[in-house]
Formats: C-alpha cells, structure tokens, sequence
C-alpha cells in the first residue's frame, strides 16, 4: 500500500487512523488476523471514521480517573517532588531545599525545565504552593493519556474488539492510573515510548520513525535506565529493514541536541548529569544507601500485589503475546535489567507493567471472541472481559497493605503542611527529627519564611544533648514538627497542636506565640544542614 504526502493537520490524523490500524506490522509486533480488519482503503478509512467515538468514551474515562488522582495529594516517592517540582520552583527565581543529588550534579535539567512552566501557572492560579504542585499532576495525568490512545491503536492493528479491551484495560488499570499524575521519570518516559513503539512498527514512513525516535530519545532523558529496553525496541521495529534505523537515529539526536541545550542554558555541561549519575551510583555505591534487594524482588513485589490473581494476566499474556511478541520482549529485557540492579523500587519497572498489561488486554480480548462463538456468550462475552478487567482492578487497587500505604502516604503530611502554610503567626519552622523527603517541600509548607532542620544525625548537633539544642534554637521559630514520643524534649512554652501520619507514625505541629530571632538558629538553617549530613 502506498501513502501520498501528509502536508496538513487533518490529513495527518487520516493517515495516523487509517494508515496505523490496520496495516500489517513488521518483525511480528502486532498481527492482523481478525475477519473484523476491513481491507483496502476505502474500507479502511470508513472503519476508522465509524469506530472513534469508543475511543472518545475510553479516554473519558482514563482522564476522570486520572484527574481524580491527580488531586488526591499523596507522595508515593519523594522524588517526585524534590528532584522535579523543587528545582522547577527554583528556576523561577524562588527558594527551595537542595538535595544531595543536585549538589553532585547527577540529575540533568530536562525534566525541571518542562515542569516549571505548569509550576508557574500552579501557583499564580492558587498561589501558597498547592498550585504549583497541583497543576504538574494533572499535566502528567494528562500526558499519560498516550498510552491508552497508543493501546487502542495497537489493538486496532488486530481488529475493533482488541481495540477496545486494549484500551479499557490501559485506561482503568490501577497500577497505571496510580501511578500516571506522580511527577517521575518513569511514567512520563513510559508515556512516550508506548506511542514511540505504535510509531516505530507496523511498515512505517520515514516521518514517523523521525518522530518515534525522537520521542525513544526524550524517554531515555527522562529514565536513562530504561535505554536497553528502548534499544531493543528499535532493533526490533528495524530487525527487517535496518535503513529504519537511520530516520530514527537521525530523530533521536535532533531531541538529544534539545536536551543538551537545556543542559547548556542552565550552566551545565550537556550530559553530564549522565556521567555523574553512573559514577555516584555505580562507583560510589551512592544508591545502595536506600535498600538493597536480592534479583528476584520484583517477582516478589508482583505476587505481593496481585497475589493469586496474578494468574489471569499470565495466562492473559500467554495467550496475548503472539499479537505483541516484541513489546513482551522489551518489558522482560526491562524487567531483568532493573532486577540486577541492587537498589529497586517498584515504580522502577513501570514500563514493563504497562506493556504486560498491554500484552494481557490484547491476550484477553482474544478470549472475547472465542466467547463470542458460543452462542449463550455471544452478547455478554465483551461485558464480561471488560467488567472483569474493571473488577479485578479495583479489588487490587487496595487488596494489599503495600498497596493501601501507597495512597495514603503523604496525605498526613499535606495536611499539616496546609494548616502551617495557612498560619499567620509563623514566622519559623524547625523540623525535629523528622525526615524532610516525608514532607511535600519548602513552598507547601513555611512559603518565604525560614526553615530549620534539627536532626540527631547533623554534626553539628550530635554533640548536643536536644533539650539544650532546642532552648538554644528556640527564638529562632515560633513552630516545630516533631514526633509526640520527642515532647518531652521540647521547650516548655510550645504546645501541641494538630497530630497526623507523617510516614510510619505520627507527627505534630507545636506552636509557641511570639516573634523569631532568625540569627539564633543560623547554622540549622535546613539546606546547610543538608550539606552537612550529605543528603
């Protein structure tokens, strides 16, 4: 089949819905074997005409879902705030905490660049910090509506029902949706290199593998760990035609030259970030710090979240993978590379959960139209798969306590830090042996005025007995966080206020009355101790 030039808007959404559908695809990522699959052209683009308003419906869906989300305030990883939204609010002009990771130099500017235009318009609509945190979650939950586009049109590749299910099951999915608004490098670099795979494969023109591997390119700047999963998914798309691969290299290093550029106009050497990072967690050891677990953990976190349910998507993928072997390919490549990796976090293999999900979808739609031959099934069969995809879903969603803790965590500590952002009588905050990284940054929860932090850890305060520590300090804030089991170490004239879960306890806001001495707690202001402590 040939294609004439695309040279306008609407003939470029024509040719990505009739030209992306039902074409057959390259290496075997997706087949077309469905007798719903309408052929030649004309057939074609009626089919694509007369099938969009489900996926009208779907992204309905998918976005009220993410939306709710969105405004949900928990902080399942405390990277999403100070590796991404803290220094976007620094770039526009504003003072933020500084982590140890900025320090060294081994995160790169790509991400807080994109982030500080919603930051901005966040907080000039609700200014105070909720708005600068808000409006980036709901971008993000919105960016990842492109994997339920990408997952209907690769259904579509096999035929209207596989359409459907795909999609429905990448909108609703609780791993996907939960994770979508978080402010990380995975899910957004997963949401540009599902739709880059739909672009990549399937007999594609030289535009869209230009495009594919620019979006491959701005996915490894966002999540450089994800490079061998990204690696084989270009091969792959090219493993039939190699001279793929020079559209798609020649893509990639236009969106490269992008990102060095934001390197270079924040002072930064380009990629340099890159070199520090592998040196810092690679030679230094720096990431062992945060946990260590054995290879098999990830199977672990797996068989913990989804317990013996686990079972339906395996057998939905087993079923599922001869329509999508490439992209099972690249989410195992993903898996095992993340799983020899010492330190792992769950988010770590986001990619791989979409595409087994993916992979599951298209398996499980399978069974609808095996459904769809018994006669008493006929009309309940795509009810069925979809009700048990939406049930199962919810019912993992907080099955496990892992699970329930992920959407509360965070949620305590945005509570205090409303009522303390709201309090005019602040004029300092100390926070006493609590962990800034539970907290929802600096904005949240003092605005401009000063922040001390008095850890145990700190060499400068492990001489000092905290009762002595405190009444030294004490002019210099007029409120303290601390945990209700250190009461007893707090000056006497400051009083308990509001309590809530801040991590895996409580913490409390204490408040004296009176006005701030900054001058006498200087050295305990919270970026220096930082320095100090190496955080």
């Amino acid at each position: 089949m040939t294609h004439r030039p695309v040279t306008h808007l609407k003939g470029f959404a024509r040719y990505l819905v009739a030209g992306m559908l039902l074409q057959k695809t390259i290496f075997g990522t997706m087949t077309s074997t469905s007798a719903e699959a309408a052929p030649g052209g004309a057939a074609m683009a009626r089919h694509a005409n007369g099938r969009l308003h489900p996926l009208f419906a779907l992204l309905l869906l998918a976005l009220v879902i993410r939306l709710a989300v969105a405004v949900w305030p928990n902080v399942i990883y405390p990277d999403e705030v100070f590796q991404y939204l803290e220094p976007a609010w620094r770039m526009l002009g504003h003072d933020g905490i500084l982590t140890w990771e900025w320090r060294e130099g081994i995160r790169g500017w790509f991400l807080p660049t994109l982030m500080a235009g919603p930051v901005a318009l966040g907080d000039a609509i609700a200014p105070g910090g909720a708005g600068a945190f808000l409006v980036p979650r709901l971008i993000a939950a919105c960016a990842s509506l492109s994997i339920v586009v990408s997952a209907w049109l690769l259904g579509a590749r096999v035929s209207r029902t596989h359409a459907v299910v795909t999609a429905f099951a990448a909108a609703t999915w609780f791993e996907l949706f939960m994770l979508a608004p978080h402010t990380l490098g995975e899910p957004l670099a997963t949401a540009l290199i599902v739709p880059a795979a739909l672009l990549i494969t399937d007999g594609p023109s030289q535009r869209r593998l230009a495009i594919g591997g620019a979006l491959l390119a701005f996915a490894f700047v966002c999540r450089f760990q994800y490079a061998p999963a990204i690696a084989v998914l270009a091969l792959g798309a090219c493993w039939t035609r190699w001279r793929n691969l020079v559209p798609m290299v020649a893509g990639g290093l236009v969106a490269l030259l992008f990102a060095a550029a934001i390197d270079l106009a924040h002072g930064a050497v380009p990629f340099a970030w890159l070199i520090a990072n592998i040196k810092e967690n690679l030679v230094h050891d720096r990431a062992v710090e945060f946990g260590v677990s054995p290879p098999s953990a990830y199977l672990i976190d797996f068989l913990t979240v989804w317990s013996v349910a686990i079972l339906l998507p395996l057998a939905a993928i087993w079923r599922g993978w001869r329509h999508a072997p490439l992209l099972l390919a690249v989410a195992l490549v993903n898996l095992v590379f993340h799983s020899l990796i010492t330190h792992k976090e769950y988010r770590f293999v986001f990619l791989s959960l979409v595409l087994f999900i993916i992979v599951a979808a298209l398996g499980s739609a399978d069974w609808v139209q095996w459904l769809r031959t018994k006669a008493a099934w006929r009309r309940w069969a795509l009810p069925v798969v979809l009700g048990g995809w939406a049930l199962l879903s919810v019912a993992m969603a907080g099955a496990s306590d892992g699970m329930r803790e992920y959407w509360m965590r965070g949620v305590g500590a945005a509570r205090l830090a409303a009522e303390l952002r709201r309090d005019p009588q602040m004029c300092g905050l100390a926070l006493y042996n609590v962990r800034f990284q539970q907290l929802p940054g600096r904005e949240r929860l003092v605005g401009p005025a000063p922040l001390y932090a008095l850890q145990p850890a700190d060499p400068l305060a492990e001489l000092i007995l905290p009762p002595l520590l405190l009444q030294a300090t004490r002019p210099a804030f007029n409120r303290i966080l601390a945990r209700p089991e250190a009461a007893g170490d707090l000056p006497a004239d400051f009083s308990q206020q509001s309590c809530a879960r801040v991590g895996f306890s409580d913490a409390c806001i204490y408040a004296r009355g009176g006005s701030c001495d900054a001058s006498a707690a200087a050295p305990f202001v919270i970026n220096d101790v930082l320095v100090r402590m190496g955080q």
